[in-house]
């Protein structure tokens, strides 16, 4: 490896080739570097919070249209056959930007949620890994420390999944964010934004343990070294989120109607008020479609998760990779100059 005259430079270079000496954190073709094994956690914060919002909005009008395929009761001119079709329509009929309606709610929340949600699995993982397995990755601690983090996650997002559901729908009756803001919490309360809360936690609990179990799975098969390798954290966050998605549409259906409690279908099935509770919510479904309507949306569901996981996973890499590369540039440089 040729050194550069740069003193900082030149420290990295001299730390890595210890480093691959001792540790061979290189790929055999050498284009990428591993990580240390202990990031701070306000880089894991950083990194999360920008692959949250990127996740979020690079696939939000794929969102909009699962959102409302998975309407029990649509009315004619909000029924879809296909994805594109859906995107089509929605843009011919309702407007170049109406597949976008939430997305400012979804971007409030996705920042802090995923933020959160990064740095509480990093921290759960590495600390249940040391219990359970001295050496190497612990999938059950992986799963559980998905879990916990989903936890929190939720608790910050669901609010905002309420609106950003709200708006999405087909004649949706909120001119705006805070419209619907306080128009919910006039009309249903503040618990409105929380009335999903139990329902997004049993669909999102075994969803992530899934998604981050299988994700784990697979770096250990194409990244066994556990360097930053672009390929190989698009590839495994796009299947853990593709079968994650497929298993847990059910839930996902149930929680789309609690959160926009359509009353349409809530008049056809003669419930007054709001919709509330798993079970009722399963109920509802099964009685306006039978087992058919649990995977309502599935496509759209699927075709939204894999390239959201898979852009999550890789922004998420990257900014750990590169704002722990800067972090120790930093450090190196005093040190060089010792």
């Amino acid at each position: 490896m040729e050194l550069s005259s740069d003193p900082v430079v030149a420290a990295l270079d001299m730390s890595q080739v210890k480093s691959k000496e001792d540790d061979e954190p290189f790929d055999s073709d050498g284009d990428y570097e591993s990580l240390p094994p202990h990031v701070s956690v306000a880089t894991h914060m950083t990194a999360g919070a920008v692959a949250g919002i990127l996740e979020h909005t690079v696939m939000y009008p794929v969102d909009s249209v699962k959102t409302r395929m998975q309407s029990l009761q649509p009315s004619p001119n909000a029924q879809y056959k296909g994805v594109y079709q859906a995107l089509k329509r929605i843009i011919q009929t309702e407007g170049v930007l109406r597949p976008l309606r939430g997305l400012n709610i979804t971007m409030i929340g996705a920042g802090p949620a995923h933020a959160i949600y990064f740095a509480c699995y990093e921290r759960v993982k590495r600390s249940l890994s040391d219990v359970m397995q001295s050496e190497g990755n612990s999938h059950l601690a992986n799963g559980l420390a998905g879990s916990v983090a989903t936890v929190l996650h939720d608790a910050v997002m669901n609010p905002a999944e309420v609106v950003k559901q709200r708006m999405q729908m087909y004649n949706s009756p909120y001119r705006g964010l805070w419209d619907c803001v306080q128009t919910v919490t006039r009309k249903e309360g503040l618990g409105a934004f929380y009335r999903s809360y139990s329902t997004q936690l049993t669909m999102n609990i075994p969803f992530q343990a899934v998604h981050f179990m299988i994700y784990e799975l697979m770096q250990e098969q194409l990244n066994p070294h556990r360097h930053y390798h672009p390929g190989s954290h698009i590839v495994s966050g796009a299947a853990a989120g593709a079968i994650s998605a497929a298993i847990t549409t059910p839930l996902d259906v149930c929680k789309t109607l609690l959160n926009t409690q359509e009353n349409v279908v809530l008049s056809s099935v003669n419930v007054s008020g709001q919709l509330s509770g798993m079970a009722n919510t399963f109920r509802t479904v099964y009685r306006l479609g039978g087992l058919p309507a649990f995977f309502k949306g599935a496509q759209a569901r699927i075709i939204y998760q894999m390239p959201s996981t898979a852009i999550a996973w890789s922004v998420y890499e990257f900014f750990k990779y590169f704002l722990t590369k800067q972090q120790m540039e930093h450090e190196a440089g005093p040190r060089s100059r010792k």
